[in-house]
């Protein structure tokens, strides 16, 4: 099953909460966003967030140039229903992060949470870094979250990567300057603990 039929699949049986990343509120997320993003119209993507409630949060804060990218086109549906009238004050993306066609230096800020650990092929992960270093535009900042070092080594069936600040800001280079690293021990649904591991950074000008 490729990636995208496995996200679909996984979107077709499970409602947005019952998924192990589920959190009603993003607080980390929330909280390094808004310090890279004090203006309301600062263009922001969030990565994989198809069936997360950060859109929500987002809007009643006042942004008003957000995108979403899922590569599961439920998910996004789901969210989209979810918000209703709202829906439309959001471009939404259904599509694979390390194939779209980003137009360059679109965005502000760069959110993903839970994205970025699921990429185990180094060629993936070069992939990604450079979707990352065309789309944001020099001065933005990016904040990307994936399992810790005491994480989980499989979510969703599949084999994931688990990093420490040092590992994970390596990935992307010397380009994007590390600001702060912050631990989180998220709940998940049923009562079991995860280690997450948020980098935040400020894009360097070539």
């Amino acid at each position: 099953m490729d990636s995208q039929s496995h996200w679909e699949h996984v979107y077709a049986t499970k409602a947005a909460h019952e998924v192990s990343w589920f959190r009603p509120h993003l607080e980390t997320s929330l909280s390094l966003i808004q310090r890279a993003a004090p203006h309301p119209e600062t263009s922001i993507i969030d990565v994989g967030g198809g069936a997360s409630t950060l859109v929500d949060d987002l809007l009643a804060r006042g942004y008003s140039d957000i995108t979403v990218l899922d590569i599961s086109s439920k998910a996004i549906a789901a969210t989209q229903t979810r918000l209703g009238a709202n829906a439309e004050r959001v471009c939404w993306i259904a599509s694979d992060v390390n194939t779209v066609a980003f137009p360059a230096r679109a965005f502000d800020v760069w959110h993903d949470r839970a994205v970025f650990h699921f990429l185990t092929d180094p060629a993936q992960r070069e992939a990604y870094v450079r979707q990352v270093a065309r789309a944001v535009k020099p001065g933005g900042h990016v904040i990307v979250s994936t399992f810790g070092p005491e994480g989980p080594l499989k979510c969703s069936g599949l084999d994931v990567m688990r990093y420490d600040a040092s590992s994970l800001h390596g990935e992307f280079g010397a380009r994007f300057r590390l600001l702060e690293s912050r631990h989180e021990i998220h709940d998940t649904p049923w009562g079991s603990q995860q280690q997450f591991l948020y980098c935040f950074c400020a894009v360097e000008s070539h």
